[in-house]
């Protein structure tokens, strides 16, 4: 070893370090001898420009060369790029795992074209394979696309994320719906009935986000049917959403994500008559002949229980100080539930007369809102009947069948006693008014 050791430093000796020595002080033996020679050279004015001229153009070469790199040098950033979790999502549930990153470009221009390129197929992933239930952090990785390029600089933004792994499970739970811009519908048109071709869903998730879960219901859109018209309709891929009890979306897994349902639309309607009732007092002496109305009847549109009740429409005028003949132009008011109504106004002539007065005798007097458990009756036999005075027109009078007016008296509210109660007289013709002679009776109650 020594003499192969002792063969290699003659070696370089002899052919390197022994010729530069050499050279060395052969240059240094040269500018000894020739001093002032090389002294009146450089002190030449066209030596100085020459020797300034090489220098110049090599401090340009190198910065040149220095900022070509540094202004073709640039950034690019790729926003919103997806990250792919690998892990088994049969068994498990990620939550704090971004859904996309930022990705920042480092490089040169032309290299920064290129990797544009490859945007198509960059993907980030994050493997969480072989991860157990609890709280982990993770570092976001590239998985192909931008690798191919060595010359580019990558930064994800963020590059790690703190997650948590759950088991997942699962429940059945009952599915109701919720239907969405109902009130589009044409106002003659209503919602009969939905069907679901399903009544129950499966949900998954950590088992915390399933006890928030209050109820699950379908979105019936009724925009996603076009030009809506009385009939059966099917919609298809109906979106499920899980609530709280507050009626916030909860973020779990159902199954399966979507559900048709058969909507049937249907147009009840009635055939209900005006009923004009007039309002205040008319001029001394004048009573109200007629009504004539420009239409006696209209149609109206709702649910069947809501227009099924409603047996006429009242429409109201003034008649205030009313003492010649009026026409007035009244709006319908809609009754309460009513979705539309085929007329929307209605011209009413109130055609006016003198006024008289007819004594209608031995009216019975009827008892109403009385408690269950009591009974009532009248304390005397002149307590039991009333006289009514009617006043109107002598055409109305004269022909008022006796059988539409009524007399009552009010006992909501009391018991058993003896009381001196107001007597309240209504007819059926409004056109009249109607006034009992004997303003108040006795009536005695007692428990049954």
């Amino acid at each position: 070893m020594k003499k192969i050791g002792k063969k290699i430093i003659l070696f370089f000796d002899k052919w390197l370090i022994t010729p530069i020595t050499k050279f060395i002080l052969l240059i240094t033996d040269y500018i000894k001898n020739n001093g002032r020679e090389i002294e009146k050279f450089i002190n030449k004015k066209q030596t100085l420009i020459v020797l300034s001229l090489i220098f110049a153009f090599t401090i340009f070469w190198i910065v040149d060369q220095n900022s070509d790199t540094i202004l073709n040098k640039s950034a690019e950033v790729l926003y919103n790029q997806p990250v792919v979790a690998e892990y088994n999502e049969e068994a498990y549930v990620i939550e704090g795992l971004p859904t996309s990153v930022d990705v920042t470009l480092i490089g040169r221009t032309s290299d920064l074209y290129l990797a544009r390129q490859y945007t198509s197929n960059l993907s980030i992933s994050a493997d969480l394979r072989g991860l157990t239930p609890g709280s982990h952090k993770v570092t976001l990785n590239y998985t192909q696309g931008l690798k191919t390029l060595k010359s580019i600089d990558y930064k994800i933004d963020p590059s790690t994320a703190n997650i948590v792994v759950y088991e997942k499970v699962s429940e059945t739970r009952e599915l109701d719906y919720d239907v969405l811009h109902k009130d589009n519908l044409d106002s003659t048109l209503i919602l009969d009935s939905v069907d679901l071709s399903r009544n129950d869903i499966i949900i998954k998730g950590a088992s915390y986000k399933l006890k928030q879960v209050a109820n699950v219901k379908a979105l019936v859109d009724i925009d996603d049917i076009s030009n809506p018209k009385v009939g059966n309709f099917t919609l298809e891929k109906v979106p499920l959403i899980a609530y709280d009890e507050d009626g916030k979306p909860v973020d779990v897994e159902i199954v399966p994500e979507s559900i048709n349902a058969q909507i049937k639309i249907s147009s009840p309607s009635k055939e209900v008559a005006l009923q004009v009732v007039p309002t205040g007092e008319i001029a001394f002496g004048k009573s109200i002949k007629e009504f004539t109305t420009s239409i006696t009847k209209v149609t109206i549109y709702g649910e069947e229980s809501v227009i099924s009740a409603i047996e006429s429409i009242p429409v109201t005028i003034d008649v205030s100080n009313l003492s010649s003949d009026k026409t007035f132009n009244i709006n319908i008011e809609k009754p309460s539930g009513v979705r539309a109504i085929s007329n929307k106004t209605v011209s009413v002539k109130v055609t006016l007369d003198d006024v008289i007065t007819r004594e209608i005798t031995d009216l019975p007097i009827s008892i109403i809102n009385l408690n269950s458990n009591y009974k009532a009756y009248a304390v005397s036999e002149s307590d039991s009947k009333v006289t009514v005075v009617v006043r109107g027109s002598s055409d109305v009078v004269n022909n008022v069948d006796p059988n539409t007016i009524s007399a009552i008296v009010d006992l909501n509210g009391y018991g058993p006693n003896e009381y001196e109660v107001e007597v309240q007289v209504k007819g059926s013709d409004l056109r009249l008014k109607y006034e009992s002679k004997t303003k108040k009776i006795k009536i005695k109650i007692e428990a049954k």
